[in-house]
């Protein structure tokens, strides 16, 4: 049976040796990137992929390895030989560094011959364990069905028979080493065997194996269905189906018959039956319609299907502006790289959770954050974050690495920002004096452009709803990047506000209007870069400022023409007209009303450093009481405080969600 090959390969090359059945069968992908002649990349991949074949079978199967920046793993088909298994490896190995040679990455599923192991071996210059890659992808379908069979019915039994063997081999056999596998056989209406394999690589999740073996039979189904046999081969798993048994899978496999076929209709003549007559036309009336259903219904599915593809695809495209996409991290590697979320890594605890550091195996470091166990709220937040994260890019927001979501464990994975959270240096003596006002400054106006992207430039409006100094992050040059969108709410760019019967947010930098009545809108967020833009000034937290916090207390000051009081001691030495000009900014950000606020977009224009802009005055600012008891300062306006005159605070935020 002569084979045709059908391949999706991005930026891969592709060597292919396919013949006729019984005869060797490969695929070799080799990546488009190159690394330089006589580098220790190229020696580190010839000194690792040799060792590969003994290994597999001292890991019963299966093995991965690491030697300086060169990531590696092979595989072997369930119940192998060891010899078979470590032939096929030692071939496998050698024709990607013959045929792959100078490239980064590459992958291939061999079989010698179809009676005969398959083994996989895979290399990349980044990490592989643990992480799901559908991409690049072969497809090989084989002949066309022939015209006698119907396709309909082939079609529904064939269905039957790949959900069968999915959900066994998605399903982790803890007892082996090789614990996503699955094949079987079965007697057709109009085929008398059909037989099936389905396995992905061990390091993967449950979930994860589900999903690239459903997009692989998802695949076959959408775009060459109709033909006998064929294989669907991904860097994390292989499916493959055909009329004959092959690579020795199926010698102990007891056959699983079909569903019994259904009755011969009676003859033409008439029958009776209780007194009416049985005609042949009633069977159309019957069977047509269900026939017709059945097939609207298929059309829809794989409509749906290719719909979801297309979705998955825009989301991977845009889910890293240098190309990396989204990874779902497997949970061993995140506990390695936490060191099991040790006590000496944790950077942080929020209302949700905690942030550890972590490095990777390939050095990156990372930041994890936790969600708490059995919290609905982090549930929400979780899903919140990783689809709003997956589609936004801007260089004043945190970047979302990937995500782990295995058992209760619901994990977020970001970049590495080393220099912490802004509360971290603006509300700590021993720190602040390091934020000059050209610091504080860029500061600012970074968080105004994140905010403005979110509200207007990027896809959809996006209201982040707890925006503060411990959710804004700062990089190795102080840059800032948002963080923590937990709490975001979506919005189509022709919607301007919304309610919500469930407020959310933290005491002190939610807008009046959320707090009493439950609306937000873009300038909700509006008001929190003004508490946010208030505390950069005064290098005070807003609740320390009596009762009704930092923007009615800097109010009254302003009447009182003495805005420059409110000023941190640490930039006296500065320009005080430039400063008062941001105070007043962060004073038009916290009117009561908030169709007297402006727009981030009037914000990032009044901050430019021009002295010749108009800015509005700004109106009484919003009176919003703080829950909760904090205790005075008495502001020295002359000198910077010392540790002894700092007021005893929380330093953790309160985050707090009840109804209204």
């Amino acid at each position: 049976m002569e084979k045709s090959l059908l391949f999706h390969v991005s930026c891969f090359l592709l060597f292919f040796l396919l013949t006729i059945n019984g005869v060797h069968t490969s695929y070799i992908l080799c990546g488009d990137e190159n690394f330089s002649p006589n580098t220790t990349y190229g020696e580190n991949l010839e000194d690792l992929l040799p060792t590969l074949a003994s290994n597999v079978i001292e890991k019963r199967g299966f093995y991965n390895a690491s030697l300086g920046g060169v990531y590696a793993l092979a595989l072997c088909r369930k119940d192998y030989e060891d010899r078979a298994c470590r032939r096929c490896v030692e071939r496998v190995s050698r024709n990607l560094l013959t045929q792959c040679q100078g490239k980064t990455e590459a992958y291939q599923w061999d079989s010698e011959n179809d009676q005969n192991v398959s083994c996989l071996v895979r290399y990349s210059a980044s990490p592989t364990f643990g992480i799901l890659k559908l991409d690049p992808l072969v497809s090989v379908p084989h002949a066309s069905v022939p015209p006698t069979t119907n396709l309909t019915r082939f079609t529904k039994e064939f269905i039957a028979m790949a959900n069968r063997t999915l959900k066994v081999a998605s399903k982790a056999d803890e007892s082996s080493v090789l614990k996503y596998y699955g094949v079987s056989s079965a007697e057709f209406t109009d085929s008398p065997e059909v037989y099936m394999l389905m396995q992905c690589t061990p390091d993967l999740s449950s979930s994860d194996c589900n999903h690239c073996l459903r997009e692989s039979l998802t695949y076959n189904l959408e775009d060459y269905w109709g033909k006998i046999g064929g294989t669907i081969i991904r860097p994390s798993c292989h499916f493959r189906w055909d009329l004959y048994s092959f690579i020795g899978a199926f010698d102990n496999l007891q056959r699983v018959s079909a569903p019994p076929r259904p009755p011969q209709p009676p003859p033409q003549d008439a029958q009776i039956k209780k007194g009416r007559i049985f005609q042949p036309w009633s069977v159309v009336v019957i069977v047509v319609p269900t026939l017709i259903n059945f097939l609207v219904f298929l059309a829809f599915v794989l409509a749906y299907r290719r719909m979801r593809r297309r979705i998955y695809a825009e989301i991977n495209k845009n889910s890293d502006s240098d190309g990396q996409s989204m990874s779902r991290f497997n949970l061993g590697m995140i506990m390695i790289a936490t060191d099991e979320f040790s006590p000496e890594n944790k950077l942080g605890q929020g209302g949700f959770g905690s942030v550890y550091r972590g490095i990777l195996p390939s050095g990156q470091e990372i930041a994890v954050k936790r969600l708490a166990r059995g919290s609905g709220q982090g549930d929400l937040e979780f899903k919140n974050e990783v689809l709003l994260l997956t589609t936004l890019q801007h260089r004043n927001l945190v970047k979302l690495l990937g995500f782990c979501n295995e058992g209760d464990e619901e994990i977020l994975v970001y970049e590495l920002v080393p220099n912490s959270s802004l509360d971290h240096f603006i509300f700590d003596e021993d720190k602040r004096w390091l934020l000059t006002w050209d610091v504080r400054y860029k500061i600012i106006e970074g968080v105004a452009r994140g905010l403005l992207y979110l509200h207007e430039d990027s896809q959809l409006r996006i209201i982040h709803r707890d925006l503060k100094a411990s959710n804004i992050l700062l990089d190795a040059e102080m840059n800032p990047k948002v963080a923590d969108f937990g709490m975001a709410r979506l919005f189509n760019m022709d919607e301007t506000r919304g309610e919500t019967s469930r407020v959310v947010g933290t005491y002190g930098y939610m807008a009046p209007e959320y707090v009493k009545h439950g609306q937000f809108s873009v300038k909700s967020d509006v008001y929190s870069f003004g508490v946010m833009l208030l505390e950069m000034i005064s290098g005070e937290r807003n609740k320390n400022f009596e009762a009704e916090g930092l923007p009615a207390f800097a109010w009254k000051r302003w009447i009182e023409g003495l805005p420059e009081s409110i000023i941190d001691p640490y930039l006296s030495e500065n320009p005080i007209n430039e400063i008062v000009k941001l105070i007043q900014i962060g004073l038009l950000c916290v009117q009561e009303k908030a169709a007297n606020r402006p727009t981030m977009s009037s914000v990032i224009v009044w901050l430019a450093r021009d002295g010749t802009l108009t800015i509005p005055k700004p109106t009484e600012a919003a009176f919003v009481t703080v829950p909760f008891s904090a205790k005075l300062t008495n502001r020295s306006m002359n000198k910077p405080k010392d540790k002894d005159s700092a007021i005893s605070v929380d330093d953790v935020s309160i985050t707090v969600m009840f109804p209204r």
